[in-house]
């Protein structure tokens, strides 16, 4: 299964637009979202453009209500911090670098991948048998526009740059 991977939207409606095109184009089954989402728009426009379940944490610059995500049956909000099952990897998920260990504490399981956002800077390190990544910012602030993209089967994770796409 390919799943995008996608933090501070930060309301760039365009560079979503653009990444959910892909999604469709590539047969993305579902999207992991590390939070700065933004306004009820934006999630309005992640929602009724990708009909695959969706994984949210809330960022540190959310103007949405938790309502506005739960009109959605396919989103999944998981608060500040979400430890999910999919696709048989245990997947945590935050949006500040300083909830790493906390999202660690609180797995009551090894976790295969942990995602976060809040830098805007893509990164990836290995701890353990977990890896840490960042994907970036799909609302190119400060840096260019990044995603990645999990593919479960391979345990394989790629960025993306929306400019290449």
């Amino acid at each position: 299964m390919l799943i995008a991977v996608i933090s501070d939207i930060h309301d760039n409606l365009a560079c979503l637009e653009k990444c959910l095109t892909w999604c469709k184009q590539n047969h993305i089954a579902q999207i992991i979202c590390c939070g700065d989402i933004s306004n009820t728009e934006t999630v309005n426009y992640l929602a009724q453009n990708f009909l695959g379940e969706i994984f949210i944490v809330a960022g540190n610059n959310e103007l949405y209500e938790e309502k506005d995500l739960m009109r959605f049956s396919h989103i999944h909000f998981g608060g500040d911090i979400s430890i999910n099952e999919i696709d048989g990897l245990n997947i945590g998920l935050c949006h500040q670098p300083e909830k790493i260990k906390k999202v660690q504490e609180l797995a009551p399981f090894n976790l295969d991948f942990i995602f976060y956002g809040h830098t805007h800077k893509p990164d990836l390190k290995k701890e353990g048998s977990t890896i840490i990544a960042n994907p970036g910012t799909l609302g190119g602030v400060f840096t260019p526009a990044t995603f990645a993209v999990l593919d479960t089967g391979k345990k394989n994770l790629e960025l993306k740059r929306l400019t290449d796409l």
